[in-house]
């Protein structure tokens, strides 16, 4: 089959977040998306954003327009999040996000009543109603489909970059789970959903297009669900690897890397340079540690197997790239990133807060609302905890 590649402005914009909605009192997930998009009604058809449902009627989506830079995709977000609350706040309902709600059961959760949900819940049973999990994913622009694959093949060394930085899915179903992001492990059980496949050229992947739709695996590219895949009808590389981020100034940290890696890669191969990967299996192990270990992991970083700790990987990696920053006018939300090494990601601030408050999770939940309009106030949640507020 042909699959066309649409064309698309380099290095453009889009973010999609995923994000919970949840009973203000006691942090229980409400399945109350229909009830807010209907509150909304169509005022938001006008927008740069749009605000959608998902798999399950306790998440809404909130989309980006395409943006030139990071600031004008995650302003959009920003516009949508006021919009909703417009309609949360008047019902106590409040927002949040992390890649796993820290003790919601799958049995207590809807699947929203759309065709393409109840099939892939037909098909994948348990393990899709255990899919609790929340997101971000970002689109980067690419002018030339000969680029794609190079580009994501060079980016699957980066996975547990992304992953550690925002991993935020200690919990999972009331218990502490030892992994700083389970999400990642419980994603990659559907059919389609983990690593990319190392494929060489466009080519290759309208062939595995054909080998999948024949096998009646999948409809159409839009069931490709890996880490990071492309996305056609957009002319996008889509990273999708990433757990929810609880901040917006987090969230908007990681899009900026999302967009300077993308570029910095482009530009290589506009310089004639080969782009280089590591062993696919070398892909999966790192995929585990950082899973398990967050920023704390030590990650395989090149096809000698050489073994650094992510935090510095990551360090040096910021200080190569950071002139693209400027460049795609992404600084001040790319030195975000440094923040989130300094004071720790979403995983560690959550356990930080349950040990805190002697296991409770309903306090953790709270800081994640907290956090959620703030942005990061691990100290100040901590000081209320402990004083019992």
């Amino acid at each position: 089959m042909t699959e066309p590649f649409a064309r698309s402005a380099r290095s453009t914009v889009g973010i999609e977040w995923e994000l919970m909605l949840a009973d203000g009192e006691t942090g229980d997930l409400v399945p109350r998306a229909p009830e807010v998009l209907d509150a909304l009604g169509e005022d938001a058809a006008l927008e740069r954003y749009t605000i959608t449902q998902e798999l399950l009627t306790n998440t809404i989506e909130l989309t980006s327009g395409i943006g030139d830079t990071v600031a004008a995709a995650v302003d959009d977000i920003g516009d949508a999040i006021a919009a909703v609350r417009t309609a949360t706040e008047p019902r106590g309902i409040e927002l949040l996000c992390a890649g796993s709600h820290p003790f919601a059961q799958w049995y207590d959760q809807e699947v929203t009543d759309k065709t393409r949900y109840h099939s892939l819940i037909e098909r994948t049973q348990w393990w899709g109603r255990n899919m609790m999990i929340w997101g971000i994913h970002v689109h980067v622009g690419v002018e030339d489909v000969t680029k794609v694959f190079p580009i994501i093949n060079a980016l699957t060394v980066y996975l547990p970059h992304l992953q550690a930085l925002s991993a935020s899915s200690p919990f999972w179903a009331g218990e502490r789970t030892g992994y700083a992001s389970n999400r990642a492990l419980v994603f990659q059980q559907l059919p389609t959903a983990g690593l990319p496949w190392p494929l060489p050229d466009w080519a290759a992947f309208e062939r595995y297009l054909d080998d999948m739709i024949a096998t009646g695996v999948m409809e159409d590219a839009t069931e490709v669900r890996w880490d990071i895949r492309p996305a056609p009808r957009w002319g996008t590389i889509e990273v999708r690897a990433c757990d929810g981020m609880s901040t917006l100034p987090e969230l908007a940290a990681v899009a900026a890397f999302v967009q300077v890696m993308v570029e910095h890669f482009s530009r290589l191969l506009d310089d004639g340079v080969e782009l280089s990967g590591i062993q696919p299996w070398f892909v999966r192990e790192n995929k585990w540690r950082a899973a398990r270990y967050g920023l704390d992991a030590r990650v395989i970083v090149d096809r000698d197997g050489t073994q650094v700790p992510v935090r510095d990987h990551l360090a040096a990696t910021l200080d190569e790239v950071a002139g693209i920053a400027v460049e795609l006018k992404c600084a001040r939300e790319f030195a975000g990133l440094e923040r989130i090494l300094a004071g720790g990601a979403s995983y560690a601030r959550q356990l930080l807060v349950a040990e805190a408050a002697d296991g409770d999770l309903r306090a953790v939940v709270h800081h994640l609302i907290r956090e959620f309009r703030a942005g990061p106030t691990l100290r100040d949640h901590l000081a209320a905890v402990s004083g019992g507020g």
